[in-house]
């Protein structure tokens, strides 16, 4: 027994089949998550390096150069960028779309290991998997209450361990960083003369230095007993006064001597100002492939847990100052009324010709079920809600109908030759659904391949192939399984004569006229073609990998 003939000798279970559909598509809209864009993976890795004073030459040749020499023939990379700065240096990897990135940071890590040495001033390198070419969702400013008279610059330390801390633990957020604020810093000044007067080496006193610092020494077997071995020679920074660097006749000879410790601010390279006032800002990056909805709800949840804790203690005050999701979300919301305003358009459309509610409604239930399973297909594919499935939805709903009026207007020339409304219903659809299912394989045919490309453009487009393929596939089974039932029993008391057969008559001729010669048909043929491909060369957009939409912001510290 064929589907159609199952559901119209049981038009109860089409109705439960229809009902499920929406059910299962609205969860399936409820858990997916929201994004402007779909997650394109480009699996990079960030090595960031600082060298405080360093000039962009200095960056470059002793630090740039060094780690590329180290990282050429990496497993999997595709693209080396590196950037040499004031004072910091920064290498951005790309690897293949299908390369484990975990794989790929283990292999940098060991590769940076291999980097015979660093400026003494450098930092330590700092990788990041967020991906150089990202920005931050969301920044917060942190300013002192109206009786706090500390100084903001001196909490850059607190901010760190107590905010920065807190955001980096939020589900699906990447990074954060802190802008603004001193840093603190152990600075060693010597007295070259000094130095000089004891005959101290400047350079075997920086190593002792240097080695100031906790080492391991492994684990020792004492009977059953198994011992951590592990030397102590970090020192606190009031202790380095009283660091021994040379003994000299039974006498030790220590950093007071040639030198002064002081604890004290490092040289700023950025400063925060809001409202005229000074500020520290803190923002939040995204990992790839979360609901950015879900993020921000959580960050803002956490800010006022500071706001409500440690921050109200320290007499500070936080505030957020960018969101991405409000843009998302207007983005969002404007391509949602498109999308209904299209599919209200079409249904006026609908309308107009068929002149009939009934018939109408029978045909504009196509709608929601097709998109009902887009949404499932969607949820079940891993994808998003964004601009590029929104759009192919909103380009399937013009397709989506098209098989169900073609097996409703087959149906209602079978009723108008005294078929019963089961007969009509079955026979309509049974002589048609065979060319129903070569259009829909063409069309599923053209955009299907599309999920099979690995690259970026493959990634970005692979939810509109899911979307208008889901789509497609759903409207013939509507058309070919549903439709029937419902105008079986919608329709069985409709009258289908129409009282506006002379108005469609004299449209019919006088389009006739025009066509009456194989000459006026090939003119109007190739006029018509030529006007398309005019149109479309002067109306030619430029060409571009997305739009940058127009966000009515400026930020900037």
């Amino acid at each position: 027994m064929s589907p159609t003939k199952f559901v119209l000798g049981n038009p109860t279970a089409g109705l439960v089949i229809a009902l499920l559909i929406i059910l299962f598509g609205l969860l399936s809209l409820d858990a997916l998550p929201i994004q402007l864009t779909p997650a394109v993976e480009r699996p990079e890795i960030t090595i960031s390096t600082s060298w405080r004073g360093a000039a962009p030459e200095e960056v470059e040749a002793e630090i740039i150069e060094p780690q590329e020499d180290q990282l050429r023939g990496l497993p999997g990379m595709t693209e080396l960028l590196s950037e040499a700065r004031q004072g910091s240096g920064r290498i951005t990897i790309s690897f293949d779309v299908d390369f484990s990135l975990e794989r790929g940071l283990i292999e940098v890590i060991n590769r940076l290991n291999r980097v015979p040495q660093y400026p003494l001033e450098a930092d330590e390198p700092v990788l990041s998997t967020a991906g150089g070419r990202s920005r931050p969702i969301a920044w917060f400013i942190i300013k002192p209450d109206a009786d706090n008279e500390n100084d903001i610059e001196d909490y850059r330390d607190y901010v760190e361990e107590v905010v920065q801390s807190r955001f980096e633990r939020v589900a699906g957020v990447a990074l954060s960083e802190v802008r603004g604020g001193n840093e603190r810093e152990v600075r060693i000044t010597v007295d070259p003369y000094k130095a000089a007067g004891v005959g101290i080496d400047l350079v075997a006193a920086a190593a002792i230095v240097g080695n100031n610092d906790d080492v391991s020494g492994g684990t020792s077997d004492v009977g059953k007993r198994q011992y951590v071995i592990r030397y102590t020679g970090a020192l606190e920074p009031a202790d380095l006064n009283n660091l021994i660097l040379e003994w000299r006749d039974g006498q030790a000879i220590y950093l007071r001597d040639i030198a002064t410790v002081k604890v004290q601010p490092a040289d700023k390279d950025n400063f925060v100002i809001t409202r005229g006032e000074p500020a520290i800002a803190v923002n939040a990056y995204r990992e790839s492939g979360v609901n950015v909805l879900d993020v921000m709800a959580d960050l803002q949840q956490a800010m006022q847990e500071l706001q409500a804790g440690p921050l109200k203690r320290a007499k500070l005050n936080i505030d957020q100052v960018y969101d991405e999701t409000d843009y998302i979300n207007s983005a969002i919301q404007l391509l949602i009324n498109n999308l209904g305003f299209g599919i209200l358009l079409a249904v006026l459309v609908l309308w107009w010709f068929l002149r009939r509610f009934r018939a109408t409604m029978v045909v504009t239930i196509t709608i929601p079920l097709c998109l009902c399973v887009a949404f499932l297909v969607i949820l079940a594919a891993g994808k998003s809600i964004n601009i590029i499935s929104l759009a192919a939805m909103a380009f399937a709903v013009g397709m989506v109908m098209d098989a169900a009026i073609i097996i409703l207007e087959n149906i209602v020339r079978l009723k108008e030759k005294s078929y019963s409304s089961f007969d009509a219903a079955l026979e309509g659809t049974r002589q048609v659904w065979p060319a129903l299912l070569a259009s829909t394989a063409t069309t599923v045919a053209i955009f299907l391949p599309v999920l099979f490309l690995r690259d970026q453009s493959g990634q970005l487009f692979a939810d509109l192939s899911i979307a208008i393929t889901a789509s497609i596939i759903a409207s013939l089974f509507v058309a070919t399984v549903l439709i029937p039932a419902a105008s079986m029993v919608w329709l069985k008391k409709t009258q289908f004569t129409d009282n506006h057969v002379a108005v469609w008559d004299t449209i019919t001729h006088t389009i006739s006229t025009f066509t009456q010669t194989p000459l006026r048909r090939f003119v109007i043929v190739i006029g018509l073609i030529s006007a398309a491909i005019a149109g479309s060369y002067q109306f030619l957009p430029e060409r571009d990998y997305l739009p940058t939409g127009n966000r009515n912001l400026v930020f900037g510290f």
